[in-house]
């Protein structure tokens, strides 16, 4: 799978580009489909901007993108607990979304474990956001690894992990600790900035999902700012083997 991520918590500060509006962000999911995208990740946002995880909102924003969809595609969203800090309170909106495929759910935050078990209750499958290899034992010991829908290697060289290396070695690292778990679910490996295109390099060389899109960089291999998230979807698809 080639995900697009087309705006995750930015704003048009980051780009001009950026989808904020429900508009703004079908129009978008539109080229990108047609570029080679057959994933999306959201960010989902209300009528001022803000990211959500309301239901309403969330619904109607699914439902308009299946609508661009061509075919098939994988809606994922996020349940980053910045958006909506009160644990029960998230958990209770998530307990309520309709058309939401998997959801990304961050090891780095308090409570992960009981948003996996809400979401399995709920028939949304789990996306792992594994972002260091030190995640790992907070992962196997909630006992979940075996349920996840997909682990999505996430890696940035800056916080919280500040992560050294090759992005290819770390990348390595966590994927020789899920073998050694025995998990053979998908997996999802991508970076963030100077780390986005050598990951979907690697990606590609394991046989895993990837993922590109102005969330994670706008610039494309080249180094130049790409004009929109098509763009960083057909650089990404040239790539693909």
């Amino acid at each position: 799978m080639l995900q697009v991520t087309p705006n995750g918590p930015w704003g048009k500060d980051v780009h001009p580009a950026m989808p904020v509006t429900l508009d703004e962000l079908t129009a978008e999911l539109t080229r990108c489909f047609a570029a080679g995208a057959d994933g999306v990740h959201l960010h989902v946002r209300d009528s001022s901007g803000a990211e959500t995880l309301d239901p309403a909102v969330v619904n109607e924003t699914c439902r308009r993108v299946r609508e661009v969809a061509y075919g098939k595609i994988e809606i994922g969203l996020t349940t980053g607990a910045w958006i909506v800090p009160g644990l029960a309170d998230r958990i209770a909106m998530i307990r309520e979304w309709e058309g939401v495929d998997v959801a990304t759910v961050n090891l780095s935050e308090e409570g992960f474990a009981d948003v996996m078990a809400a979401m399995l209750e709920a028939g949304i499958g789990i996306d792992v956001g594994l972002w260091s290899p030190q995640e790992m034992p907070a992962l196997l010991g909630s006992g979940l690894l075996p349920l996840v829908s997909r682990v999505s290697i996430e890696l940035d060289p800056g916080e919280p992990y500040f992560l050294q290396g090759p992005p290819e070695t770390v990348a390595q690292q966590v994927n020789d600790l899920l073998d050694e778990a025995g998990s053979t679910c998908p997996r999802l490996t991508h970076g963030m900035n100077d780390w986005t295109w050598p990951l979907v390099r690697d990606a590609f060389r394991r046989g895993h999902d990837t993922r590109v899109g102005f969330e994670d960089s706008v610039l494309l291999p080249d180094g130049t700012t790409a004009p929109d998230n098509a763009s960083l979807v057909r650089a990404a698809a040239a790539l693909r083997p």
